[in-house]
């Protein structure tokens, strides 16, 4: 079976194209992805704009087309904290699904926690004990933790990087007295989560996932991507801590040279680590491993978890090209 996953984020639209079937590891065919920067067209009313909308529209008939040509049976259309966010965002999903036909879900960040924690628990396996997963996103953090392949506890907090950074700072680099006021705002936000996440008790694995984190592991010298998916990479709050106090003297400019930080994300590593060290202190973490799978791959196992073991079902086979499958609810998906 060959499954699309498009991810509307808060920077980047993303197709996702898998060869999978129930029971097996899904195997990446392509991946495609085009930089909007959606949350950076919410206007002071909080909607997203015409150009952003418009945007949106071109890069959603863009990854329909290419699903469409990669013969997908099946497409899991969602997004995230940038559309979550938008007061229009019952309008923009409309004419997204008018223009194109693909009818994109909006997943609360409590289910984008619970997606990652399943993809994060189906790469280490059961040897790995009880998980600890982090994912810093453009708009959100999202945290998760527990024994099974259902974390016992999932939250979502406004504290991505990219709208931090927005938010927060004025200059590049931002000055130190912003970085300060925003390490107390973290810091604040963090308190009542992380209190209730270590009620579950030490965790035996640690694990972060998204580019924030995959950055910062690399500019504390972890391997490169070019060492492969399954190299061990491992953060640490030690040497996050010394990063923190380097990068946050540097302009984006200067960022972006960087190898391992990507020239579209560079202006948001400061705010991002940040947030990663900040939830590190608070959760007493010493280390963290980088998982390779988060999100996208939490959302196609779980589609696969629903299959009855036929190789395309019938709303995908009978539907037409670009008409899409949605996604339910993390919870309904579940208990299918």
């Amino acid at each position: 079976m060959r499954l699309g996953v498009l991810d509307v984020g808060s920077n980047t639209v993303h197709l996702l194209v898998v060869d999978a079937h129930r029971g097996g590891h899904p195997t990446p065919a392509t991946s495609q992805k085009a930089e909007l920067r959606l949350a950076e067209h919410l206007q002071p009313d909080g909607a997203l704009s015409r150009i952003g909308v418009d945007s949106l529209i071109a890069a959603v008939h863009t990854a329909r087309d290419s699903a469409a040509e990669l013969g997908c049976d099946d497409l899991l259309a969602f997004a995230t904290s940038a559309l979550r966010d938008a007061t229009n965002s019952a309008a923009v999903l409309a004419k997204v699904r008018a223009d194109t036909g693909v009818a994109l879900e909006v997943l609360p960040g409590e289910d984008e926690a619970r997606y990652t924690f399943l993809a994060v628990r189906r790469w280490y396996g059961w040897s790995a004990g009880r998980l600890l997963c982090l994912d810093i996103g453009g708009g959100s953090l999202e945290l998760a933790a527990g024994r099974d392949e259902h974390p016992a506890a999932a939250a979502s907090l406004p504290l991505g990087a990219g709208r931090l950074t927005r938010e927060w700072f004025t200059g590049d680099p931002p000055s130190r007295r912003e970085v300060e006021a925003l390490r107390e705002k973290v810091d604040a936000d963090l308190a009542p989560v992380a209190r209730e996440l270590r009620k579950l008790g030490e965790p035996d694995l640690v694990v972060g996932t998204s580019k924030t984190f995959r950055s910062l592991a690399r500019l504390t010298g972890a391997a490169p991507s070019g060492a492969g998916i399954r190299a061990r990479r491992v953060l640490t709050h030690a040497g996050l801590r010394q990063l923190g106090s380097f990068i946050s003297r540097m302009s984006s400019g200067d960022l972006a040279e960087l190898e391992g930080v990507s020239p579209s994300r560079a202006h948001q590593l400061v705010a991002g680590a940040v947030v990663a060290e900040a939830a590190m202190r608070a959760l007493k973490i010493t280390e963290l491993d980088l998982c390779p799978w988060a999100l996208r791959e939490g959302v196609i196992l779980r589609r696969l978890d629903t299959l009855d073991g036929s190789t395309r079902d019938d709303r995908s086979a009978h539907d037409a090209p670009g008409s899409l499958g949605r996604l339910t609810s993390y919870e309904a998906r579940c208990s299918g």
